[in-house]
Formats: C-alpha cells, sequence, structure tokens
C-alpha cells in the first residue's frame, strides 16, 4: 500500500503549458505518473506531448475523472486554482509553486476544513510512491519500493535522507513535502495519522525546519499516539 497516492491514481496539471508545469508534468509522466488532463485558459482545445489541455478542471474532469490535481499557475492565481478543483471535489491537490498570498491561503484553509481534500502546499515538492507515482519534482531514480514513510517541508532534504535510505538497502512506501510557505495544508500529525494506519509503511522518516512550532506538535503526538519507529 502506499498514503494518498499510489498506481492508479489519476492526475490533472493546471498550469500545464507554462515552462515550469510543461518541464514538471513530463518528467511525472515518464516516471509512470497517469497524467489525464491537463488545465491553461486559453489553451483548451490543444495537446502537450499527447495530454489534453482544457480551459478549466470542471471541463478536464468531465472527460477525464481524476483524484488529483498539481498546480503550477504563478502565485497571484494559485487561489482560484485551488478552488476550482475542491468544487469539482479532487481530493489531494498539490501547490508546487511558492509565495502563495498568505491572505489567499487563509481564504483556502477555511474552506478546506470544510472538505476531506488533503493539500500539500504551497511550495511543496508534491508526492512520490516508490514504484508507482510522481506527483511533483521528485528525482524517481532515487526511490525504490520499501517500508519508510517520509514527511518532510524541504525537497531537496528529503531527496538526500531517501537517497540513503536506498543505498542501504531498504526503500520508501511514500514521500511527500508538506511545504515551505508559512501557511500550509496539511500537518505532519496529519500525515503521521496516515503512515499510522498504512501496513506497509514499518518506520516514518520526519523531516522539520527550525524557526517553527509544528515540529514540535508532531513530537508530542508521536510519544502518545504512533506505535511506529519515527
Amino acid at each position: 500500500m502506499s498514503i494518498l497516492a499510489n498506481k492508479d491514481t489519476k492526475v490533472i496539471s493546471q498550469g500545464i503549458t507554462g515552462r515550469l508545469g510543461s518541464f514538471a508534468t513530463g518528467r511525472m509522466m515518464e516516471y509512470g505518473t497517469k497524467v489525464v488532463a491537463g488545465v491553461t485558459p486559453g489553451k483548451g482545445g490543444t495537446e502537450l506531448d499527447g495530454v489534453p489541455v482544457y480551459d478549466t478542471v470542471r471541463e478536464a474532469v468531465r472527460e477525464h475523472p481524476a483524484d488529483a490535481t498539481i498546480t503550477f499557475v504563478p502565485p497571484p492565481f494559485v487561489k482560484e486554482a485551488i478552488f476550482e478543483a475542491l468544487e469539482v471535489g479532487i481530493k489531494l491537490i498539490v501547490v508546487a509553486v511558492e509565495r502563495m498570498p498568505v491572505k489567499d491561503m487563509m481564504m483556502v484553509h477555511q474552506v478546506l476544513e470544510q472538505t476531506d481534500t488533503v493539500l500539500l502546499g504551497p511550495n511543496s515538492p508534491g508526492i512520490i510512491t516508490a514504484d508507482e507515482c510522481s506527483i511533483g519534482y521528485f528525482p524517481g531514480d532515487v526511490y525504490r519500493k520499501g517500508p519508510v514513510g517520509i514527511v518532510s517541508r524541504s525537497g531537496t532534504f528529503s531527496y538526500q535522507v531517501a537517497d540513503y535510505i536506498t543505498k542501504a538497502g531498504l526503500g520508501e512506501t511514500t514521500s511527500l513535502g508538506l511545504g515551505g510557505d508559512p501557511i500550509t495544508g496539511v500537518s505532519f500529525i496529519d500525515i503521521l495519522k496516515l503512515y499510522e494506519a498504512d501496513p506497509e509503511t514499518k518506520v516514518i522518516v520526519l523531516i522539520g525546519e527550525i524557526g517553527r512550532t509544528s515540529e514540535e506538535q508532531a513530537a508530542e503526538y508521536i510519544q502518545s499516539e504512533v506505535s511506529k519507529p519515527v
């Protein structure tokens, strides 16, 4: 098993025709991720590397039902991109871009609390389930199927740790980044709960950063609620 994403996850790429979106989406598809559609307003009816592009998320999911989306749109437009995905019931949203306006993210948080959608980011490297699905920027050759679940803020640190784990002969179930912006979607505790419930994850690696309290909150939660080694 894994958490949040697997080989059957169908993904939409918002901002697919931009430089960042086209590059990252291509890498995701090379890994085997099922990118079923892209969204760029004004580009509907076109294709990029065989992926059909639509003007809106609603139009995209009407033709291509999806479980997840990743957004590469510029920061001022991220809020609307998230709301588009929420309106059609997408359950996993990855916001790859950084510096989303804090006020916008606060508004998104209020809406998220009324849903069961998981939002990674802003400024998230994404999520990868080893040998199955990559949604984001992950160097796929670093990851191999194994018993270790990784949750971090920084993409770079998580890549390095995964490389050590793989070279040690272990491997990963899933690795994901919460995001480095001041306000992000889910918390360390939210992800710890998912790894605790995943039978294939035997060990959890948590990579924090200085200057925040969420790591301290996670440590308290681990002491009382997590049975697996962290």
